[in-house]
């Protein structure tokens, strides 16, 4: 599951960095989900699936005056190290400048919406 969600990741930054307008990754229901909130949030202009390949989605880059809109994609909670939040200490981090999304029993949230639904969960990204 974190495997494709790393390699999502990864594809994003070398995409911006050279200024691609489309990315392919491969789909699966973690990725849409991380795209909807990217995109739901301005990060990203938009997804489909490709028309050549039924399993391979086109991500469409979000660029502002010739400079990315993601500057950085953080992963916080890695296999090996899960980092997990109860409502209240997601309540001290809320001065974090970018989108944090985080992984919850009733699915991937922001930051925002855990504190308006009251749930904790797992930290998955930072974006900047």
């Amino acid at each position: 599951m974190n495997y494709n969600l790393y390699n999502m990741q990864a594809n994003i930054k070398n995409g911006q960095k050279v200024n691609k307008v489309m990315i392919f990754q491969k789909k699966n229901n973690i990725c849409t989900q991380i795209l909807n909130i990217l995109w739901d949030e301005g990060y990203i202009l938009g997804y489909k699936t490709s028309k050549t390949d039924k399993k391979k989605l086109e991500i469409f880059l979000k660029y502002k005056y010739s400079e990315p809109c993601i500057k950085q994609l953080i992963s916080i909670s890695k296999s090996s190290n899960r980092v997990y939040m109860s409502l209240l200490e997601l309540n001290k981090i809320t001065t974090i400048r970018g989108l944090v999304i985080v992984s919850t029993d009733k699915g991937l949230m922001t930051l925002k919406n855990c504190i308006k639904f009251n749930k904790g969960g797992e930290l998955l990204l930072i974006c900047l």
